[in-house]
């Protein structure tokens, strides 16, 4: 049962990777350019994936799971947070975001990374355009509930699944 754990961390590790890869597909081929919003949600996808590498190649015992748990699950928040705040911002009425301004690798080499990460999360008119649906619903939305899927899906492996260490029992 244990061994399974590996498998779904591994699984949950190849999920984050297939959507960065579907990300970049769109970027390079399709021609559809991020916005900040969308840089930072790949940030944390990724950030989601190397937990799930790293837990499935470690596979500890006992305690050490419930730490990946906890991990998968600040890393799946986060993700929600940002597609969040990026659903919000292209929810508002056209014309109410000032423009975004200088393109990231333009602010991370001005300014310091949290002020970068200040002014990206404020968000401007370019991360409120909507050029990208599937079956209604925007790239944040789908960022989202795949994070909040894999999310639950990590916690629960890593929680659920936990090879605990055999207990010697003694007989009186």
């Amino acid at each position: 049962m244990a061994q399974n754990r590996r498998l779904f961390n591994a699984a949950g590790a190849a999920a984050c990777f297939a959507m960065l890869g579907y990300a970049f597909f769109e970027q390079y081929v399709a021609h559809l350019e991020p916005c900040p919003l969308c840089m930072f949600q790949r940030i944390t996808i990724l950030a989601l994936g190397i937990v799930f590498v790293i837990a499935a190649v470690h596979h500890p015992r006992g305690w050490g799971a419930y730490v990946y748990a906890c991990l998968i699950g600040i890393a799946a928040l986060a993700t929600i947070g940002v597609a969040a705040r990026h659903l919000y911002v292209q929810s508002m009425p056209p014309g109410s975001l000032p423009a975004c301004g200088a393109p990231l690798e333009t602010l991370i080499k001005m300014f310091p990374l949290t002020e970068v990460v200040r002014k990206v999360l404020r968000a401007g008119g370019e991360c409120a355009v909507v050029n990208w649906r599937f079956l209604g619903l925007a790239m944040p939305a789908w960022v989202l509930l795949c994070a909040a899927v894999l999310g639950a899906f990590g916690v629960l492996t890593n929680l659920l699944l936990v090879r605990r260490p055999e207990r010697i029992r003694t007989v009186v």
